[in-house]
């Protein structure tokens, strides 16, 4: 009996644990989110309302949360905004 590796699928949908691994997080993280209304979009999927995320919104959420970082995206670094003048004090 040989021992072939079954073909590998990458699948559209993620249960919560792979969808987990897949964003390098516990899986109590992306339940967190989800009570919060945080994070990656999901959605119950089946009679058993299973909690399932898509790949490409997981990308895509990734993708926005990488633009939102200044250490990321040069635009949002404060090392790249011109210094700011204090307007002078006033004395009452």
């Amino acid at each position: 009996m040989s021992h072939q590796k079954q073909p590998f699928v990458e699948t559209a949908f993620l249960n919560v644990e792979n969808a987990a691994t897949y964003l390098g997080i516990s899986t109590n993280t992306l339940y967190v989110w989800r009570h919060r209304r945080q994070g990656p979009l999901s959605f119950r999927m089946g009679p058993g309302g299973r909690v399932m995320y898509r790949r490409d919104l997981l990308d895509a959420w990734l993708a926005e949360q990488q633009e939102a970082d200044s250490r990321s995206n040069p635009a949002l670094s404060p090392m790249n905004r011109a210094p700011q003048r204090r307007s002078p004090r006033t004395v009452s």
